[in-house]
């Protein structure tokens, strides 16, 4: 009896050679914990702009009565506005996370702990997919209590709103190790974000584009993220769900490794 209590006691989690799970756990507690605890500044405040955003456009453009195909606008319009803000929320929090840490100094905090730079960019990144999952889920709900949505395809939408709060994260994070100020983030967010954000169908079919700038959107990342998540709940998509989901999978993974190395070689946040 003795020896095996003694086998119970030795027994022990999986652990994989060279990777720092605790300090990757606690890197994604301390970038949830962020935005948990001004929780009305980072999710109720984004989901109140969405309503706001959804009715205006709702009341400008007719949206009781118009249609999009055989969907109703407002059917159309609501899940462009979810991934909207999802991504936007992804992005602030790895963008805000590493300024203001460079910003107040306290980026050692994060730099003389045993962890690589993958490790940093897994802790970063999943910080903000959970945000941007965490606003997306919320928002969702409360369009849904107020206007309805239906849900085509469960698996199509987590994909998409994987793979799009991921670029978003990452995006942040190379943008928050580039600046030097929070003007620099403030210009990655006018000049990149919100052009291909309004460029990329959130608010309108591409179909309704001159040939030009149609074939122009197909080269719009964000485009097939919103697309392909929208699909995800109308059935219907502007563009090939399957390239889509291709192209951001190639997107991201150019990211992710762009970004390893910011972080491996201390781009900005080792000098």
């Amino acid at each position: 009896m003795a020896n095996v209590k003694d086998k119970k006691n030795n027994l022990q989690p999986l652990k994989i050679k060279g990777v720092n799970w605790v300090g990757v756990q606690t890197l994604i507690q301390k970038e949830v914990g962020r935005f948990v605890n001004v929780y009305t500044q980072t999710v109720v405040a984004p989901v109140i702009t969405t309503l706001l955003f959804y009715s205006v456009f709702a009341l400008a453009f007719g949206g009781i009565t118009r249609t999009i195909g055989d969907i109703s606008y407002l059917t159309f319009l609501a899940p462009g506005l979810v991934m909207m803000t999802m991504v936007q929320n992804a992005f602030a929090n790895t963008s805000s996370s590493m300024i203001i840490a460079k910003i107040q100094g306290n980026i050692v905090d994060v730099l003389m702990p045993p962890l690589s730079a993958l490790e940093l960019y897994v802790g970063y990144v999943i910080g903000g997919i959970a945000r941007g999952l965490s606003v997306g889920t919320v928002t969702a709900i409360a369009i849904y209590l107020v206007v309805g949505m239906e849900i085509h395809s469960f698996l199509t939408i987590i994909a998409f709103a994987v793979l799009g709060n991921m670029m978003l994260a990452t995006i942040g994070l190379m943008a928050g190790i580039w600046s030097q100020k929070f003007d620099h983030i403030a210009a990655v967010t006018n000049f990149l974000i919100t052009p291909l954000t309004f460029l990329s169908g959130t608010f309108y079919s591409i179909s309704q584009l001159p040939d030009f700038w149609q074939s122009l959107a197909l080269y719009n990342p964000f485009f097939y993220m919103i697309d392909g998540f929208r699909s995800g709940f109308i059935g219907h998509a502007d563009g090939n769900v399957l390239v889509g989901f291709v192209f951001l999978s190639v997107i991201n993974i150019i990211l992710s490794i762009s970004c390893y190395f910011m972080l491996h070689t201390g781009y900005k946040i080792k000098s």
